[in-house]
């Protein structure tokens, strides 16, 4: 019988929205559900937020476990401070958060920054999940940092109609959820006339992809003694999945204890996607380390 089997939810359970200050003048926007079991802390992407965890995170409480969601800093609603925007940074505002022998997982940019975070802080972490992410070293992916830079540099898109962005999201997602595809829409703000603008500045999002090149999480996993779980999601090309799933496996033969599990021609949120099936995935990974 699969983890979550006896566990699916009876009935809708809501997140409570708290503040928590983890440096001076830095209060970042948690989600938590209540559980009494081992905790779950989930780490969203760059320019993502905690929403996206919704469905993962009531599957994860209707089978006991406190689960808690973090907005990382000038993402959902959390401050926006001057400085900060690296994945050393980021993963010291977990650190913060003294949330104890937690199953941490972490979402792209999000999985980078809990290596580091389990590397930094082994008390705090009892497993890591890496879900398509955690192995991003655009340093190994391009030639030079200019040509990383034009990559991955985001679109202008401030001014933007909402009813645009929200008309793409239907027609690219269609077998998300409406509850996953209004959480995508909260990476940015939507005005009162209608219009978007970013969340997470242009210059601040390439300061993350900066940190991203400067700072890659290849170099931790020496320091990474507890279990593991990989979780890349597989284009549907099948040489650019053989290309990903080349730097996972070589990730897991990296790492002290660690095991993959693909998704086969899945998007990268998959916590957006597929969020019943990850849940279960992260309840088999907590059952590695019960009570």
């Amino acid at each position: 019988m699969s983890p979550i089997d006896e566990r699916i939810p009876t009935e809708h359970v809501e997140p409570t929205d708290e503040r928590f200050t983890v440096a001076p003048g830095v209060g970042l926007h948690l989600r938590r559900w209540p559980g009494q079991r081992r905790p779950f802390l989930l780490v969203h992407g760059l320019s993502s937020n905690a929403r996206l965890w919704d469905g993962v995170a009531r599957i994860l409480s209707a089978a006991g476990h406190p689960v808690t969601a973090v907005d990382l800093r000038s993402h959902g609603g959390s401050d926006a401070p001057p400085d900060g925007y690296d994945t050393a940074t980021a993963a010291e505002d977990l650190a913060a958060l003294g949330i104890r022998g937690a199953v941490v997982a972490g979402q792209s940019w999000g999985g980078n920054v809990v290596v580091s975070f389990a590397a930094r802080h082994p008390e705090l972490t009892a497993a890591l999940a890496l879900v398509d992410g955690g192995w991003l070293a655009p340093s190994a992916e391009f030639p030079s940092w200019e040509a990383c830079e034009s990559a991955l540099r985001p679109p202008e898109i401030d001014g933007l109609p909402a009813s645009r962005l929200r008309e793409y999201l239907r027609d690219s997602h269609p077998d998300w959820s409406a509850e996953a595809l209004a959480a995508t829409e909260a990476n940015l703000r939507v005005w009162p006339d209608g219009s978007l603008s970013r969340r997470l500045s242009v210059a601040r999002h390439m300061s993350i992809v900066r940190s991203m090149w400067d700072d890659p999480p290849q170099p931790y996993y020496p320091d990474i003694t507890v279990p593991v779980l990989l979780i890349p999601a597989l284009p549907g090309n099948p040489t650019e999945a053989a290309a990903r799933r080349s730097r996972v496996e070589a990730a897991a033969g990296a790492l002290r204890d660690a095991r993959i599990r693909e998704y086969p021609a899945a998007d990268h949120d998959l916590h957006a996607q597929h969020p019943t099936e990850l849940a279960e995935d992260l309840l088999g990974l907590a059952a590695q380390v019960l009570p």
